[in-house]
C-alpha cells in the first residue's frame, strides 16, 4: 500500500466565497443553489460544474459540507471547491465532514468561515485510489442510512394516515360497527396532576438514578425515585408543541415507576377506558383553542377537562384502535434503533478510514 502524504487544507484543494443571488434575482429551473445548509432552491444558470462540494460559512449550518452532483450556484452563505487538485470529490466531501471547524472561526458572536483561516489546518491523505476506495465505502453506509431515512418517513405517513381514519370515525376496524360518542377528558380521564413534584437541576444531580424524571415534552433526567407507577399519559401543561401539534407530539406515554414535574398534565382512561387510545387520541391532536395566550402559553386543568374527542363506547374498539397504531410505532422504533446503529457505524468508519487507522484495498474501488 502506498503511504498517505502530509499537506494542509490550502495545498490540498481551492476553496472560494461563494456568490450572492437574492430571491428576486433568481428564475425558474433546475439548477440548485447551494448554501450553507445545502440546497436552498433553484436557479436557470449553473455556475460551477458538478461535481461539487461546498462548506457552510455562516448561522447554524457553519462549518457543514454538502455536496452536488450536478452543476450548481454556489450561493455566497457558503465556501465551495474550485478545484480539487486531482483529489477525489467525494472523498474530499466527507474529508471536510470530518473535520471540527469550531475552532477556525473567523467571527464573533456570529460564527463566520473564513478560507484564509483554514487552509493551515493539516492533513493526511491517502492517493487518489484509495479516495475512491474510502468513498464507495461510506457511499455504501450513507445508502443504507438513506433508505432507513425514506422508510421511517413512509411508516410515519402510513400511521397519519391511520390516526386521521381510525380516531375520526371515518374508517372502522372489522368487526367493529358501534357508537362513537364525543367526550369531554373531565369525563373519561383521571387527572393525576397532585402526584407531581418539581425537582431543580441541582436537585437531580444529586439524586441520580434509573427512574425517569418527565417534563412537558419527553424525559428530562434520571433520578433515585418514583412517584407513579402506572400507565399514563403527560400532557404539556406549559412549554408544548401546541402550534406544532401536526408534525411533533403533544402528549406522550409512559409505563412503569417515573417522576414527574410540573409542566406536565397526568392523565389516566377511566375505567372501562383504554389508556393507549386516550394517548393516541391527544398525541397530534390541535387543542390551541384551549391554550391561554401570554408570555408562556400554558395549558390549565379548567381548560384540560374541556377539551373533547371522539371515542368508541367499545372499550374494545379503543384497544384495537391503539394496537394497530402500537404496532406501526413500534415498526417506526426498530426503524430508528437501526438507523442510529448505522449513523454509529458511519462515524466509526469515518474515524477510522479518513485517519489511515484501517485501509482499504486499492481494488476496492473496482
Amino acid at each position: 500500500m502506498t503511504t498517505w502524504r502530509t499537506t494542509s487544507l490550502g495545498e490540498l484543494i481551492s476553496l472560494q466565497r461563494g456568490h450572492d443571488l437574492t430571491w428576486r434575482q433568481r428564475r425558474v429551473g433546475a439548477v440548485p443553489v447551494m448554501g450553507s445548509a445545502g440546497v436552498n432552491g433553484y436557479h436557470d444558470r449553473a455556475i460551477a460544474p458538478g461535481p461539487g462540494v461546498v462548506l457552510g460559512r455562516s448561522g447554524a449550518s457553519f462549518g457543514r459540507a454538502h455536496y452536488c452532483a450536478s452543476d450548481f450556484w454556489p450561493h455566497n452563505t457558503a465556501l465551495y471547491v474550485t478545484d480539487f487538485r486531482g483529489n477525489y470529490p467525494r472523498y474530499i466531501y466527507y474529508l471536510l465532514s470530518s473535520i471540527d471547524f469550531s475552532r477556525h472561526n473567523s467571527g464573533g458572536a456570529q460564527q463566520s468561515l473564513n478560507r484564509n483561516f483554514i487552509a493551515s489546518i493539516v492533513l493526511n491523505v491517502p492517493s487518489f485510489e484509495e479516495q475512491v476506495s474510502i468513498a464507495d465505502a461510506l457511499d455504501d453506509t450513507m445508502n443504507q442510512i438513506d433508505l432507513l431515512e425514506h422508510s421511517i418517513v413512509k411508516k410515519q405517513a402510513i400511521k397519519q394516515g391511520m390516526m386521521q381514519q381510525l380516531l375520526t370515525g371515518k374508517t372502522r376496524l372489522p368487526g367493529f360497527r358501534g357508537r362513537l360518542s364525543e367526550r369531554e377528558l373531565g369525563d373519561v380521564a383521571t387527572i393525576l396532576d397532585n402526584l407531581r413534584v418539581p425537582l431543580s437541576a441541582t436537585q437531580r444531580a444529586g439524586r441520580s438514578g434509573r427512574f425517569p424524571y418527565c417534563g412537558a415534552n419527553g424525559v428530562l433526567d434520571y433520578i433515585d425515585d418514583f412517584m407513579i407507577d402506572d400507565d399514563v399519559v403527560l400532557l404539556a401543561e406549559d412549554g408544548g408543541n401546541f402550534d406544532q401539534w401536526a408534525t411533533r407530539p403533544i402528549a406522550y406515554r409512559m409505563k412503569g415507576k417515573i417522576w414527574v414535574n410540573n409542566h406536565a398534565h397526568v392523565l389516566k382512561a377511566t375505567q372501562p377506558g383504554d389508556t393507549g387510545f386516550l394517548f393516541y387520541a391527544l398525541e397530534h391532536k390541535d387543542i390551541t383553542p384551549f391554550i391561554s395566550s401570554g408570555t408562556r402559553s400554558k395549558l390549565t386543568r379548567w381548560e384540560l377537562v374541556r377539551i373533547k374527542i371522539l371515542m368508541p363506547d367499545d372499550v374494545n374498539e379503543q384497544r384495537a384502535i391503539a394496537q394497530a397504531l402500537s404496532d406501526i410505532d413500534g415498526e417506526v422504533g426498530t426503524l430508528e434503533s437501526r438507523l442510529s446503529k448505522a449513523r454509529d457505524i458511519k462515524t466509526g468508519m469515518m474515524q477510522q478510514l479518513l485517519t489511515g487507522r484501517t485501509r482499504l484495498p486499492v481494488e476496492a474501488a473496482s
